[in-house]
């Protein structure tokens, strides 16, 4: 991912909203969102092998974005997809799981990560009978360009190509937008998806300097990204509401930014033991 909004407990009907897109070169070849064999729900790489973004049906899930730093790669370092599926199976805490992840994490180039988990509430003995209510997720973020891993709290959390809560202009104008939209009420998934599919682009003053040609890192501050060579690939919507019911959109475009397809996947999140 290259933009990604976590939303936590900030809407009454939905402990969890995640919106993201997905940037990638065109001429890397991917598969759209599927059930994989091992039990995760996410879209491939079919380069590194790993994901971008990946969910299981307990209700954890994963995402990557890249840190630009404009250094030279290094062809031998590991792919950082497999980082999000060495998540995703991993059965300790988010924040557990992060800094055992952040201890190897100078192996690969700029990374970012979230993880996170759904936490079923204890109820107290007059709710014995009445199917639980999931707290939340739990989540956590770490990154081998900062220190130590960090658990998220409650509200909305935004991260892009540098580290989490930078606030880039695309970042912020995107955290507003998610922000109006869970206030509103509507069902903000399709204000999540609008927000996604933003081509502003910000004015050269507030680019920030990553290393990258200027040319670029214009071409970079939108939210959906259009260009031959690179771009948004995808973008994605996922939430879990109150009821432990899951929803997985993925919207798949080409390199003029056109629709090409959408995935729509749906279950119950199953309750933790």
């Amino acid at each position: 991912m290259c933009l990604a909004l976590v939303a936590l407990q900030a809407h009454p009907r939905y402990e969890l909203l995640i919106a993201a897109n997905r940037d990638e070169f065109h001429a890397r070849v991917a598969e759209p969102a599927q059930w994989w064999a091992e039990g995760i729900l996410a879209g491939r790489d079919t380069v590194g092998g790993g994901t971008w973004f990946g969910v299981t049906r307990s209700g954890r899930w994963s995402l990557i974005t890249n840190y630009r730093e404009g250094v030279p790669r290094d062809p031998a370092a590991p792919s950082r997809g497999g980082l999000v599926t060495l998540a995703l199976r991993d059965e300790a805490s988010p924040l557990e799981c992060a800094a055992r992840l952040g201890v190897d994490a100078g192996r690969y180039h700029g990374f970012n990560l979230l993880i996170g988990a759904m936490v079923d509430r204890a109820r107290s003995p007059s709710e014995a009978e009445t199917p639980s209510r999931p707290l939340g997720n739990a989540a956590a973020y770490v990154s081998n360009r900062a220190s130590g891993a960090v658990a998220l709290g409650s509200g909305i959390h935004g991260l892009s190509n540098h580290l989490l809560e930078t606030p880039w202009p695309k970042l912020l104008r995107a955290k507003a937008r998610l922000a109006a939209a869970l206030s509103e009420n509507a069902d903000p998934v399709e204000g999540a998806f609008a927000l996604l599919a933003d081509r502003e682009r910000a004015p050269p003053s507030s680019l920030p300097s990553t290393g990258v040609a200027e040319a670029w890192e214009r071409l970079l501050s939108s939210a959906f990204i259009v260009h031959p060579d690179y771009g948004t690939r995808c973008s994605t919507v996922f939430t879990i509401d109150v009821d432990r019911v899951a929803r997985f959109v993925e919207r798949s475009f080409d390199k003029g930014g056109e629709l090409q397809g959408e995935v729509v996947y749906r279950f119950e999140v199953a309750r933790s033991r």
